[in-house]
Protein backbone atom coordinates (compact mmCIF):
# COMPACT_ATOMS: atom_id res chain seq x y z
CA UNK A 1 0.00 0.00 0.00
CA UNK A 2 1.24 3.51 -0.66
CA UNK A 3 0.53 6.98 0.63
CA UNK A 4 0.55 10.43 -0.88
CA UNK A 5 2.80 12.78 0.97
CA UNK A 6 2.34 16.85 0.32
CA UNK A 7 5.14 18.56 1.73
CA UNK A 8 5.35 22.27 0.77
CA UNK A 9 4.52 22.56 -2.92
CA UNK A 10 6.01 19.08 -3.25
CA UNK A 11 4.50 15.92 -3.53
CA UNK A 12 5.51 12.05 -3.45
CA UNK A 13 4.53 8.61 -3.27
CA UNK A 14 5.23 6.25 -0.19
CA UNK A 15 5.70 2.82 0.12
CA UNK A 16 4.61 1.23 3.71
CA UNK A 17 7.01 -1.09 5.15
CA UNK A 18 4.13 -3.51 6.05
CA UNK A 19 6.37 -6.81 6.38
CA UNK A 20 9.34 -5.19 8.37
CA UNK A 21 7.19 -2.92 10.39
CA UNK A 22 3.10 -3.98 10.34
CA UNK A 23 2.44 -2.50 13.74
CA UNK A 24 4.06 1.01 12.92
CA UNK A 25 2.31 0.82 9.42
CA UNK A 26 -0.58 -0.11 11.33
CA UNK A 27 -0.82 2.57 13.84
CA UNK A 28 0.39 5.49 11.22
CA UNK A 29 -2.77 4.45 8.83
CA UNK A 30 -4.95 5.23 12.25
CA UNK A 31 -4.04 8.63 11.84
CA UNK A 32 -4.24 9.19 8.40
CA UNK A 33 -5.34 11.63 7.40
CA UNK A 34 -2.36 13.61 8.82
CA UNK A 35 -1.55 17.23 9.00
CA UNK A 36 1.23 18.93 10.38
CA UNK A 37 4.30 21.27 9.73
CA UNK A 38 7.49 19.67 9.20
CA UNK A 39 10.87 21.88 10.34
CA UNK A 40 14.39 20.37 9.82
CA UNK A 41 15.96 18.43 12.06
CA UNK A 42 19.23 20.06 14.71
CA UNK A 43 20.88 16.67 14.98
CA UNK A 44 20.34 14.16 12.60
CA UNK A 45 21.71 15.64 9.30
CA UNK A 46 20.53 16.06 6.00
CA UNK A 47 16.57 15.65 7.68
CA UNK A 48 13.67 17.56 8.21
CA UNK A 49 11.15 16.28 10.97
CA UNK A 50 7.71 16.51 12.74
CA UNK A 51 7.64 17.19 16.50
CA UNK A 52 5.18 14.96 18.19
CA UNK A 53 5.77 15.72 22.09
CA UNK A 54 4.66 13.54 24.56
CA UNK A 55 2.49 11.41 22.05
CA UNK A 56 2.19 8.07 23.23
CA UNK A 57 2.04 5.83 20.02
CA UNK A 58 2.07 2.59 22.10
CA UNK A 59 4.56 1.22 20.03
CA UNK A 60 8.17 -0.66 20.77
CA UNK A 61 10.87 -1.22 18.40
CA UNK A 62 10.76 -2.74 14.81
CA UNK A 63 12.42 -2.12 11.77
CA UNK A 64 14.52 0.65 13.64
CA UNK A 65 17.71 2.61 12.53
CA UNK A 66 19.71 5.12 13.29
CA UNK A 67 21.11 5.42 9.62
CA UNK A 68 18.22 5.75 7.17
CA UNK A 69 18.81 6.41 3.45
CA UNK A 70 17.40 8.89 1.49
CA UNK A 71 13.94 8.92 1.37
CA UNK A 72 13.44 7.13 4.63
CA UNK A 73 10.97 7.99 7.26
CA UNK A 74 11.71 6.76 10.52
CA UNK A 75 9.06 6.99 13.69
CA UNK A 76 10.41 7.36 16.84
CA UNK A 77 8.17 6.10 19.16
CA UNK A 78 9.60 8.28 22.20
CA UNK A 79 11.38 7.68 25.17
CA UNK A 80 14.65 8.64 25.51
CA UNK A 81 13.72 11.61 23.61
CA UNK A 82 9.75 12.83 22.18
CA UNK A 83 7.92 11.36 19.44
CA UNK A 84 8.30 12.16 16.04
CA UNK A 85 9.10 11.38 12.40
CA UNK A 86 12.33 11.71 10.52
CA UNK A 87 11.85 12.25 6.95
CA UNK A 88 15.53 11.68 5.50
CA UNK A 89 16.46 13.93 2.22
CA UNK A 90 20.51 13.10 2.44
CA UNK A 91 23.25 11.48 4.21
CA UNK A 92 21.36 11.51 8.24
CA UNK A 93 22.31 9.99 11.56
CA UNK A 94 19.41 9.96 13.58
CA UNK A 95 19.89 11.40 16.60
CA UNK A 96 18.64 13.96 19.59
CA UNK A 97 20.23 16.29 22.49
CA UNK A 98 20.36 12.99 24.43
CA UNK A 99 22.18 11.55 21.53
CA UNK A 100 22.10 8.77 18.98
CA UNK A 101 18.39 7.00 18.40
CA UNK A 102 16.19 4.65 16.66
CA UNK A 103 13.75 5.22 14.53
CA UNK A 104 11.23 2.73 13.20
CA UNK A 105 11.90 2.79 9.35
CA UNK A 106 7.70 2.56 8.07
CA UNK A 107 8.02 4.33 4.89
CA UNK A 108 10.28 4.73 1.63
CA UNK A 109 9.83 7.34 -0.65
CA UNK A 110 9.03 5.49 -3.89
CA UNK A 111 7.93 8.71 -6.15
CA UNK A 112 9.15 12.33 -5.99
CA UNK A 113 13.19 11.54 -4.77
CA UNK A 114 14.28 14.19 -7.21
CA UNK A 115 12.28 16.49 -5.09
CA UNK A 116 13.76 15.46 -1.80
CA UNK A 117 16.70 17.83 -1.71
CA UNK A 118 14.73 20.86 -2.59
CA UNK A 119 12.03 19.94 0.03
CA UNK A 120 15.26 20.23 2.72
CA UNK A 121 16.75 23.20 1.73
CA UNK A 122 13.19 24.75 1.48
CA UNK A 123 12.59 23.79 5.13
CA UNK A 124 16.20 24.88 6.39
CA UNK A 125 15.91 28.26 4.68
CA UNK A 126 12.62 29.46 4.34
CA UNK A 127 11.09 27.52 7.57
CA UNK A 128 8.26 25.50 8.48
CA UNK A 129 6.07 23.53 5.78
CA UNK A 130 2.59 22.74 5.99
CA UNK A 131 3.13 18.53 5.22
CA UNK A 132 0.05 16.13 4.63
CA UNK A 133 -0.14 12.00 4.65
CA UNK A 134 -3.54 10.51 2.73
CA UNK A 135 -3.85 6.98 1.17
CA UNK A 136 -2.69 6.97 -2.42
CA UNK A 137 -5.49 6.49 -4.75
Amino acid sequence: MNLTIKAGPFAFTARLESEAAPQTCAKFLELLPFENKVIHSRWSGEAVWIPLGAFDTGLGFENHTCHPSRGDILLYPGGYSETEILFTYGSACFASKMGQLAGNHFLTVVEGQENLEALGKMVLWEGAQPIGFTQAD
